[in-house]
């Protein structure tokens, strides 16, 4: 297959100065993207701010060849995310492709969740991801063949410990991400979504071993090797491409895997208007059963 390139083609990458977001940033970069790399600098938990990774990861693709720029800015803030949009304005004269992926964590248990630590994830991962998406629209709907990727999780389904705050914000990303793209269509905007995996500074073994309460060499050796962040990339590159069909979906990818995350809908049981609760308790089986069902898309009604 012929590579797929962005060449001419202003891309945005948020959190692009490390973990996944820099592999992002890197790839599009190589294959002919002019790249915004915007990035806050903060730390794991949200807390402090520098612009030193955005501008390593521009002299990075600089030095490789490619063209960027840095942009040292806050997604959770309006104004912050204007910046980042006009800073692609300024330098290559729009937008064509958004990748939202800045983001924070902090694992807890409910109720060890320290005050407005749920508002701070729903403001990075949420309100970041709209404020990004609501700048760049106007540009996006001039773009030819616009689109946007943006970052959600698995844990939206509450797989993982101690992450009902980063969880339910990347849950907001998932359903922002489906909605976006029915108003996309309006305009030849194409909107999807992935979910990666990969060991960055959220699931370095530290983090895990708090997450799981497990040892730390539970996380090291073989399987940590094959979790590299840019592993995940190949997924960006794909759905970020103009030749990409796909809009309103999810790809899980890393760890040397690729899969469509989706919401299903089972065959479940006729209902005649005056069940009672002890007629779903006697069906419970067919009521779960997933074979058969319907995978809920743009399409479905």
């Amino acid at each position: 297959m012929e590579e797929l390139r962005f060449d001419g083609r202003a891309a945005i990458v948020t959190g692009g100065g490390r973990g996944f977001g820099r592999q992002h940033a890197k790839l599009l970069a190589a294959r002919g993207a002019r790249v915004v790399v915007a990035d806050y600098g903060v730390e794991l938990d949200g807390s402090g701010s520098s612009p030193e990774p955005a501008e390593s990861v521009v002299a990075e693709i600089v030095d490789d060849g490619g063209e960027a720029v840095a942009c040292f800015a806050d997604v959770s803030d309006e104004a912050g995310a204007a910046k980042i949009v006009q800073t692609a304005v300024d330098a290559f004269g729009g937008v064509d492709v958004l990748v939202n992926n800045a983001g924070i964590s902090n694992v807890e248990w409910i109720d060890e969740v320290p005050d407005g630590q749920f508002r701070k994830m729903i403001e990075t991962h949420y309100f970041g991801t709209v404020n990004t998406s609501r700048a760049a629209w106007p540009l996006l709907k001039r773009a030819r063949n616009g689109c946007i990727v943006n970052t959600a999780s698995e844990s939206i389904i509450g797989n993982i410990p101690k992450n009902v705050d980063y969880g339910s914000a990347k849950g907001a990303v998932f359903a922002f991400t489906k909605n976006l793209a029915l108003n996309g269509r309006l305009f030849g905007i194409r909107v999807n979504g992935i979910s990666p995996r990969g060991m960055t500074r959220m699931c370095s073994p530290e983090v895990l071993a708090k997450t799981f309460d497990a040892p730390l060499d539970s996380f090291q050796g073989e399987f940590y090797d094959a979790m590299l962040p840019q592993y995940a990339s190949a997924a960006v590159g794909f759905l970020a491409h103009e030749s990409c069909p796909l809009n309103g979906e999810v790809i899980v990818c890393g760890g040397k895997i690729a899969k469509r995350m989706a919401i299903i809908q089972t065959k479940g049981i006729t209902v005649t208007g005056d069940e009672t609760p002890e007629d779903l308790m006697a069906n419970i089986d067919q009521l779960m059963d997933p074979t058969d069902a319907d995978v809920m898309t743009l399409d479905l009604f």
